[in-house]
């Protein structure tokens, strides 16, 4: 079946805002901010704007691109939101004009990619998008095929008073892909948010940068710039397309 970029935020959109309002991105913003030193910066999976409008607020000139016209109806929709340049399409391919000091790829969506191929030509799409010496961020968990029991898994995503938010998710390790769908449960009733996700290791994410002539500069276990160790359960990957030379 053909990728379909537009299908996850058909599912999620009218409650992706609620469903996540509890991860506040001031610490995101903030090291986004500093990788991108007062240049340009293009979000892919710019969503309704979690990280574009507080980067926007920062003076910043922000565009980004999006599969998901509910998504970007949502971000029109909030203060600023018109002020963003948006390209609607698969962010492995679309292209948004001009030259970037910085590419943004958070929040695991590298991984909502159907394919390595795919992963490949998205690195390469975010480094025809940068300037010389412009960056490329993504932030992404870590695979851990040993949490699956019997190759599936249930787990607790949130639990409130008013919501609680679980997912489930069965693997496919010979083409490293999980089929995964998030259970909203509200008083409001019931809503299923599917999320499928073919995940790869930061050192295969490391040759994707690399193959699309980018160099690592930095790997943390968060946004904070923790160092990035054995037991780290995510990361923030920073490559950098060299100068001109």
């Amino acid at each position: 079946m053909p990728f379909d970029a537009s299908a996850y935020g058909r599912h999620v959109a009218a409650v992706y805002d609620d469903t996540y309002a509890h991860l506040d991105p001031a610490e995101a913003v903030e090291r986004l901010a500093a990788l991108a030193d007062g240049g340009p910066v293009c979000e892919f999976g710019i969503g309704t704007g979690r990280l574009a409008l507080p980067l926007l607020a920062r003076g910043l000139t922000v565009a980004g691109i999006e599969g998901s016209p509910e998504m970007v109806a949502g971000l029109r929709a909030k203060p600023g939101g018109d002020r963003i340049e948006v390209a609607l399409g698969d962010f492995a391919q679309t292209r948004v004009p001009g030259e970037y000091a910085l590419v943004v790829l958070a929040f695991n969506t590298v991984f909502a990619l159907p394919d390595q191929a795919a992963q490949v030509a998205c690195f390469r799409n975010a480094a025809a998008h940068l300037r010389p010496g412009g960056r490329f961020v993504v932030e992404a968990w870590m695979p851990d095929p040993g949490a699956f029991r019997a190759g599936s898994a249930l787990r607790p995503v949130r639990v409130a008073e008013d919501e609680v938010l679980l997912e489930a998710a069965v693997l496919h390790p010979a083409e490293q892909r999980m089929t995964t769908t998030k259970i909203r449960l509200t008083d409001g009733g019931v809503r299923l948010l599917p999320a499928n996700h073919r995940y790869a290791w930061p050192a295969e994410l490391d040759l994707m940068a690399e193959l699309a002539g980018m160099v690592r500069e930095h790997r943390w276990a968060g946004w904070a710039a923790e160092p990035f160790t054995d037991d780290s359960r995510e990361h923030v990957s920073v490559w950098r397309r060299p100068e001109a030379a």
